[in-house]
């Protein structure tokens, strides 16, 4: 038995001396999951050889046997599947064919002995990465890497060319500071505005300082950004429980090149470029979004995408759902401008996770998170019409795992303003106040956990109506028209994410979000009173199927929504409950793309909906992307609510019903079709961009609103018959001089309805649109010092207004309103690093509508209408504002 053991001993240890197993280090380039699984997977088709590659560092290291391989060996067949390392350079054509995501920054081979080291350098962009890593490529045999998010540079020299010492020196010379060497003023402060990174932040302290940007499953995203402003980046992680990662030097705007849909970045630097009150205004230079006056009584704006109204976007908020049912006249004031940090913007179905109403597409509004480092900002605002606001944001850390944010904003319009002299205040005034409190949990290196809690409360009041009216005295009666608007809304929020130990790639989250919402208002003599309470569940797992190409998510949802309205007198209360459930699979290749999806959702008024949804995107070459969606949605209409730019009016609401359960009706369905190209190419020697899309929405089932059949009333019914919008728009991004950015784009609307009158273009639909945006920044001083100008012309086509032939000639409108230009500028002096003041002007050019009230001097009389705006109502008019950072 003991002769057994020891022959048994003995062969192991022989078998393990014979076999001389190694571990070495090799530089390898990647990005992201597809490049760890590629990479590693090349060294398995090794004999006796294992590896793991880091993602941070871009380190692989392997276990090999030196009697059957070798570290050679293994970096060619690395180089075979197109990742360069510090052996064997990829061939052109294997790279190239790469996935977008997986084309990283190549390097060239060194072949001879190597010391690999890692030390921090200060920067912020990828501007920065390309010059300090340029810097070590100048010394024969020496390659490095340098981590955006951490600061550190690792470093792969060879001892007998080069030193440490002497790289970074160099690295110091070319405007960096490091852990040896500090680099001249005079060197920094000729940086690029991007690339000025903070000299204060000592260097234990530096990672995930101000100007890091994040990068997502390793990848830099400097495709989207060629060494300018950037850091706005899907994550990928607790399935979409935080939607973004925002951070400093962020770009204004981006196309998604990762997403499969048509997606929009818009960072919080976008929104500096106007006014920017609340959201509606947040659109104001973007030209995807058409933002609309809805009446010349209420001044409230409304949103439009692919032609469509605002009802057929879904309007999230921490991807919880945000203006919907009675919030949907109003919700886009309760969302301050300086409470936003970024915005996504996909056109289409976009993901079924995020529930069945998304027809047009989907806007997500990221309100701003505690940072490492505590920071407040204060903002006042006002305008010539007697706008003011202000506004406070603070994050700070509780501890180690326990971050907050407190949000607060008001505002008031003081003076009643009557620049057409029809006898109305051309806006309402009033007053908001809004509270939020944002508290965050991250523990994700120990104990996988996440969670996000919020909550926010609103009042809301505004007057408007007649300048002489006065509530006290003269609501009720007919002495004056006036327009009463009072409203509360109280939200309360749950995010929890979990990511599985060992499997960064498997999550689950959950959402919870209870919403009440209370108006009560007037407009002349009639009422409209409504409550709505809202419970939503959203239950979600992702995980993968054999690797990170083939991903998934599933889950259960549930909505619950009790509506109570009262309109002149007539009591209308339903309650809706929807339990669903979805499934969505991703595919991620080398060039192709696939997210499909689809959700059964159980609606106890609608009966069973099944909504299936599909994007593709294909990556011709690393910079032409060809994308195609399709899919299906469904929206109960909120008939009132929706339609209270028309309540300031005469107009009588008539519901044709049809037997459904929702005022009578059934639930609206439409089905969504869009294909777009994007293509990057180099002019003036800098990145440019244009995206060309064509989408279709046909409805099965649409909720009509009908202004045509009758000036003195508004029909509601089922379609019985076609009715589509059809949506062109080409934009092309681009940079005519260094600093200078510019954005270009014309849209064209095709839209029909079959009312009970015949086929008609949709009203207040113009079928051609045209965008131009320029925005200037000088370059920024070491103290931050920097002037910023922006302007944006928008031009607005002829759009057809609803049929008046029969009203008195006096009360008839014309067919088709004028088209016109609309011009917005301002200019903003950041004086340091914690003050900034901004001027602007909107609508300089100075048109307004004539005749925006039909009947203005008898508000109670037949043809009285303040509902028929296409156009300003408000001349030219100039603001100022400060912004203090501290």
């Amino acid at each position: 038995m003991y002769k057994n053991i020891l022959f048994i001993f003995l062969m192991t240890l022989g078998t393990m001396l014979w076999s001389q197993e190694k571990t070495a280090n090799l530089k390898v380039s990647g990005n992201c999951g597809m490049c760890k699984d590629r990479i590693e997977n090349a060294v398995k088709e090794i004999p006796s050889a294992n590896g793991n590659w880091d993602m941070s560092s871009q380190i692989l290291t392997v276990q090999f046997d030196e009697s059957k391989t070798n570290l050679d060996e293994i970096a060619k067949n690395i180089a075979k599947v197109g990742h360069d390392n510090a052996l064997h350079r990829a061939e052109d054509s294997v790279y190239e064919n790469l996935h977008g995501c997986c084309l990283y920054d190549r390097m060239e081979p060194s072949n001879s002995i190597q010391i690999t080291e890692t030390i921090k350098v200060r920067g912020n962009c990828i501007s920065c990465k390309n010059r300090i890593e340029n810097a070590v490529k100048t010394f024969p045999s020496a390659n490095g890497t340098w981590d955006v998010l951490t600061k550190v540079l690792t470093l792969i020299y060879d001892p007998n060319q080069t030193s440490k010492e002497a790289i970074m020196r160099k690295i110091a010379e070319v405007g960096h500071d490091n852990e040896l060497f500090t680099s001249e003023n005079t060197i920094y402060e000729n940086l690029p505005a991007c690339c000025l990174y903070d000299r204060e932040i000592d260097w234990e302290n530096i990672e995930n300082s101000p100007g890091t940007h994040l990068q997502e499953n390793g990848v830099s995203h400097h495709d989207l950004h060629d060494g300018h402003d950037h850091g706005l980046e899907e994550e990928d992680d607790l399935v979409g429980l935080t939607a973004v990662t925002i951070t400093g030097n962020k770009p204004a705007h981006a196309f998604d090149k990762k997403a499969a849909g048509l997606m929009e970045n818009i960072s919080d630097r976008e929104l500096l470029k106007a006014a920017c009150c609340n959201l509606s205004e947040s659109f104001e230079t973007n030209a995807t979004v058409d933002v609309s006056y809805s009446n010349a009584v209420s001044g409230t704006k409304q949103l439009k995408m692919l032609g469509l109204d605002q009802k057929y976007i879904l309007l999230t908020k921490e991807l919880l759902p945000e203006i919907r049912g009675i919030s949907s006249a109003y919700g886009m004031n309760f969302i301050p401008g300086r409470w936003i940090q970024g915005i996504q913007l996909v056109k289409g179905g976009g993901s079924v996770t995020n529930g069945y109403e998304a027809i047009a597409g989907h806007i997500n509004t990221e309100l701003y998170k505690s940072h490492d480092k505590a920071k407040t900002s204060i903002n006042f605002f006002g305008d010539t019409n007697t706008r003011f606001e202000a506004n406070f944001v603070h994050n700070d850390a509780v501890n180690d795992k326990w971050t907050q944010s407190v949000l607060l904003h008001g505002n008031a319009t003081l003076d009643r303003q009557d620049h057409n002299d029809d006898g109305f205040m051309d806006q309402p005034i009033g007053r908001n106040i809004n509270l939020g409190y944002l508290l965050n949990y991250e523990d994700l290196s120990k104990s996988g956990l996440m969670a996000h809690f919020g909550v926010n409360y609103v009042n809301d009041h505004r007057l408007g109506g007649q300048m002489d009216f006065r509530e006290d005295s003269d609501k009720g009666t007919e002495n004056t028209y006036g327009i009463g608007v009072d409203i509360q809304r109280f939200q309360v929020w749950n995010k929890t994410g979990y990511i599985f130990p060992a499997k960064p790639y498997q999550s689950i989250g959950w959402m919870n979000q209870f919403n009440y919402n209370e108006q009560k208002s007037y407009f002349g003599l009639r009422n409209y009173d409504a409550e709505q309470r809202t419970f939503y569940s959203n239950l979600i797992f992702e995980s993968i199927f054999s690797n990170t190409a083939h991903k998934y998510k599933t889950g259960l949802s549930f909505l619950y929504d009790h509506y109570d309205e009262i309109y002149n007198l007539t009591n209308f209360k339903r309650d809706e409950t929807v339990p669903g459930a979805f499934f969505e699979y991703t595919y991620s290749g080398d060039k192709l793309t696939v997210v499909a999806g689809a959700r059964v959702d159980l609606h106890n008024l609608a009966g069973t909906q099944f909504t299936p949804r599909l994007n593709l995107k294909y990556d011709i070459t690393p910079k032409t992307i060809l994308r195609a969606s399709a899919g299906k949605g469904f929206r109960t209409a909120n008939i009132f609510a929706e339609s209270q730019a028309y309540l300031a009016s005469n107009r009588q609401i008539k519901i044709l019903q049809n037997g459904g359960d929702i005022y009578g009706l059934d639930a609206e369905i439409a089905w969504n079709y869009g294909i777009s190209l994007q293509q990057e190419f180099r002019l003036f020697g800098r990145k440019s961009t244009v995206v060309a899309d064509l989408f279709r929405t046909d409805f099965e089932n649409q909720v009509v609103m009908d202004l045509d059949n009758s000036p003195q009333s508004i029909l509601f019914y089922n379609l019985d018959g076609k009715s589509y919008a059809n949506s062109f728009q080409v934009q092309w991004d681009f940079q005519p001089v260094r600093r200078l950015e510019a954005r270009l784009a014309y849209k064209y609307y095709d839209t029909k309805t079959d009312y009970l009158s015949g086929s008609k273009e949709l009203p207040f639909t113009p079928q051609h649109r045209g965008f131009f945006n320029l925005a200037y920044g000088t370059m920024k001083k070491s103290n931050g010092a920097q002037w910023n100008f922006d302007t944006t012309l928008q031009w607005v086509g002829e759009q057809r207004l609803p049929d008046t032939s029969s009203n008195p000639q006096e009360f008839q409108m014309p067919e088709y309103g004028e088209s016109y230009f609309l011009l917005n500028a301002q200019v903003s002096r950041n004086f340091n690093k914690n003050i900034r003041v901004y001027l602007g002007g909107e609508n300089l050019t100075g048109f307004t509508q004539d005749h925006a009230i039909i009947d203005a001097q008898n508000p109670f009389g037949n043809y009285f209408d303040g509902g028929m705006v296409y156009a300003p109502v408000m001349p030219a008019s100039f603001y100022i504002g400060v912004d203090i950072d501290f």
